[in-house]
């Protein structure tokens, strides 16, 4: 349903149709807000991002060969929006903060496991290089040739730097989790 739907808006957007545009946006758009704010954290400038993306989407749209997921293909064009936003001079020193490393005291009882939204505050964490790599990876699904080429890296440098950030990852939960048994063990 939705692939014939989609042939149907990619056309629609190669003939330059309005319809077709706003459609494929009110599908798409949600989604590839979330893929935005994963890499940039804060909403004015995912909602900028996500704007430029389209622009650039339909501006390209002849270029999309029509082989692979059109989403996909979107997906794509919005990450490499948010790493150029995330290239720029004034992101350098984003602060990235420290939620996520110490235990939540609103937790309401204490878990072996991390739910999800602390992992992903774990993630946020990392180190600015780790977790581009980590995010284009484990989460985007990007190759490690794919990120190569998108970073100007070599493989073995996605490839090393994805290990680090899994290590990185690993020390930071084992030190929540460590954090955490000392409460648990009181009763």
């Amino acid at each position: 349903m939705n692939k014939q739907s989609d042939i149907e808006l990619f056309l629609g957007c190669l003939n330059g149709n309005p319809s077709a545009q706003r459609a494929l946006y009110e599908r798409y758009a949600p989604k590839m807000f979330g893929v935005c704010f994963r890499y940039i954290k804060e909403t004015a400038a995912a909602e900028d991002i996500l704007i430029i993306g389209f622009t650039k989407v339909f501006d390209r749209i002849h270029q999309f060969k029509g082989t692979g997921n059109f989403g996909g293909w979107i997906r794509r064009i919005m990450v490499n929006e948010c790493l150029m936003y995330m290239e720029k001079p004034k992101n350098l020193n984003r602060d990235i903060g420290l939620d996520g490393i110490l235990p939540s005291s609103t937790q309401s009882q204490p878990s072996d496991e991390l739910a999800v939204e602390d992992l992903m505050k774990l993630i946020e964490a990392l180190p600015r290089g780790y977790k581009k790599i980590f995010n284009l990876y484990a989460i985007e699904g990007f190759s490690h040739q794919e990120i190569a080429e998108k970073l100007n890296i070599s493989e073995s440098t996605s490839k090393s730097q994805l290990s680090r950030a899994r290590s990185h990852l690993q020390r930071m939960v084992a030190d929540r989790t460590s954090a955490v048994k000392p409460i648990l063990n009181l009763s």
